[in-house]
């Protein structure tokens, strides 16, 4: 049985964004303040790694106060009752030299498998002596799935929160000694 390394989430080197259409002409930018991740791995190439991560619901944050407080109203993500996002890997597998990575992100009380694109952005060592791997995660979906289902169209026709959610988020993690 080989070893397991453990790495753990670095957020102060780490970000949360997400994009979504607005009226169908224009896309808001949202990130999340407040995240928590952690892996292992046998392997050094990272493959089959075991990923865990969470996004903590009220730290979300648009750059607008007003929407800020809608989105965590029971009319998206209810953050009260549902104070997490969570996702957990299912598979990690080589793709030259990116990876896939699969899993179930749940969002409220719904849990569904997702599929995202990852950019190995390599490993270093800080100047602590710690060794840190970065990563670019990159994937969509589909907000209506997660049960976030409220919808408005303006007067015109046009409607006003767009479906798709495109997610990118850079982290780094710190492996564990």
């Amino acid at each position: 049985m080989s070893q397991k390394t453990k790495w753990a989430l670095d957020p102060t080197h780490s970000e949360v964004h997400f994009k979504v259409k607005h009226l169908v002409i224009s896309t808001v930018t949202g990130t999340f303040k407040e995240f928590d991740g952690s892996f292992q791995t046998e392997n050094e190439d990272f493959s089959n790694a075991q990923i865990d991560f969470s996004l903590d619901v009220s730290s979300i944050d648009t750059n607008q106060e007003q929407r800020d407080v809608h989105l965590k109203s029971a009319d998206f993500f209810d953050a009260e009752k549902y104070p997490k996002i969570n996702f957990k890997s299912t598979s990690f597998t080589k793709n030259g030299d990116d990876y896939v990575l699969q899993g179930d992100l749940t969002v409220k009380d719904l849990t569904r498998p997702i599929k995202l694109s990852v950019e190995y952005g390599g490993t270093a060592t800080d100047f602590y002596g710690n060794e840190k791997a970065g990563f670019e995660i990159k994937g969509k979906i589909s907000r209506k799935e997660y049960g976030l289902t409220w919808d408005a169209v303006t007067e015109a026709g046009a409607i006003v929160v767009g479906d798709e959610i495109k997610l990118d988020i850079n982290v780094q993690f710190a492996k564990q000694v």
